[in-house]
């Protein structure tokens, strides 16, 4: 048995262009852990948690963050910090898979 949970959830995850797959991999009353696996061309469409900070970690390719009106590049390894209410998505411009965690915490209630 491993402790680590990203393993054996990234192996399932292949998703095809323009397509975003994910898993959870930690969900707890206080935190929820889910990697997203972006395809070619993939969007995760901007959106806000109220009640909550969310952070990405950057762990394979170059995904474009969007935060309001900001767009960066991100290349793994890479950290990214959304506060609460503010406003941010995902797209992958390259040509190949990128993948992300986003840790949500703590949980809405």
């Amino acid at each position: 048995m491993s402790l680590d949970e990203y393993d054996a959830a990234r192996t399932d995850l292949e998703p095809a262009d323009g397509e975003i797959e994910t898993a959870e991999l930690v969900v707890t009353d206080d935190v929820l852990v889910k990697t997203f696996a972006l395809g070619p061309g993939a969007e995760l469409e901007a959106h806000d948690h109220p009640e909550s900070t969310n952070v990405f970690h950057v762990l394979e390719g170059t995904v474009t963050v969007v935060q309001d009106e900001q767009h960066e590049e991100i290349t793994a390894p890479g950290v990214v910090r959304h506060d609460r209410g503010v406003v941010h998505g995902a797209r992958n411009e390259t040509d190949e898979t990128v993948v992300f965690t986003a840790s949500l915490c703590p949980l809405p209630s």
